[in-house]
């Protein structure tokens, strides 16, 4: 039960709130960078750990996908089969099809390539002007919240033609909060409104994630991917207005415990994106194995936390960052131009 609370609460925001995060991180490159070097950061940043790693890592997530729903007992014919029989996506889920959890890095470069042209217009006269305009509404009170109402508008005009993870749908919502990301961190006043509006948005979070939990005990959830029924609607409007709000709770808290660097945040700054990129192979491989002990999830799920934890830094930390050819394909600069 706890497992599925602590779920509930991370799904509608984790994942916009790194979009919107990124979309920030955006705004103070192009302070210091051309399109041009920007473009060739998005580059190796992302795009070569996500080619990098789909061909390293993929296919021991794959094995490990087959061995736990299709296991036959047989060790090369079989797996594959199944793997040259799976469909490719050539939408936005080709990210998922080809990286499983790499398909983040490969949002992050298309949203890249395809907003640039809309941040350069928006740091010229007429895009500034746009942005002006945006902070002056979000100076009233209560202002932050309108943003709901276009994120809205993305939701349920797509969802329903792509009800699917990792489809249409999930590419343009996650993309406007990479836009919105880059916008928040442009002018200011977004950030006073945020301080000075974070108990109201707070409120409609916690109403929000209150109303999805009723429905997911209720047993709702099939309505997620059931368009002509109206709860779809409610349910997706519900984790839409979650999203929003818990990821400005989450921006108001970085802004008030997190305004300081130190050595750690200095490590995780480097560390990041190779701990991302093998993160998962590490989880699936001793989840396979664990989970079929004779023990309580309670005594399963810190062995595959804590022992994933160790593997990665442990790859990290022993080969990753150490051998110069390896860096450039987990989106770390080479040793001899540090």
């Amino acid at each position: 039960m706890a497992v599925t609370v602590f779920i509930a609460f991370f799904a509608p925001w984790g994942m916009p709130f790194f979009f919107m995060m990124a979309g920030a991180g955006s705004w103070f490159a192009l302070q210091r960078r051309t399109a041009r070097l920007y473009l060739r950061e998005r580059f190796t940043r992302l795009l070569i750990p996500f080619i990098a790693g789909s061909i390293l890592l993929m296919p021991v997530m794959l094995y490990f996908e087959w061995r736990h729903g299709i296991w036959t007992g047989s060790l090369r014919d079989p797996f594959l089969q199944y793997a040259l029989s799976r469909e490719v996506d050539y939408g936005p889920g080709f990210f998922a099809w080809a990286g499983y959890h790499l398909w983040f890095l490969g949002f992050l470069f298309s949203f890249s390539l395809i907003t640039l042209p809309l941040f350069l217009w928006l740091k010229g006269e007429k895009g500034r002007a746009v942005l002006s305009a945006f902070a002056r509404w979000c100076e009233r009170r209560g202002g932050i919240l309108i943003v709901i109402v276009p994120l809205l508008l993305v939701q349920l005009a797509l969802r329903p033609f792509f009800p699917d993870e990792h489809n249409m749908a999930d590419f343009v919502f996650r993309m406007s909060f990479f836009v919105l990301g880059f916008m928040l961190f442009a002018d200011e006043r977004f950030a006073r409104a945020i301080k000075r509006d974070w108990p109201s948005v707070l409120a409609v979070g916690i109403a929000s994630l209150a109303g999805l939990l009723m429905m997911l005990a209720a047993g709702m959830v099939a309505w997620l991917e059931t368009p002509s029924l109206p709860g779809f609607y409610l349910l997706w409007s519900l984790i839409t207005i979650d999203g929003w709000c818990w990821s400005i709770v989450a921006l108001f808290l970085g802004m008030r415990l997190l305004n300081f660097s130190n050595r750690w945040l200095r490590y995780g700054q480097e560390a990041v994106l190779p701990l991302f990129v093998v993160h998962q192979p590490e989880i699936i491989v001793l989840a396979f194995y664990v989970v079929q002990w004779n023990a309580s999830i309670s005594g399963k799920l810190p062995v595959v936390v804590l022992g994933s934890l160790a593997v990665s830094v442990g790859l990290y930390e022993l080969i990753i960052k150490r051998i110069d050819p390896l860096r450039p394909l987990f989106g770390m600069k080479p040793l001899r131009s540090r």
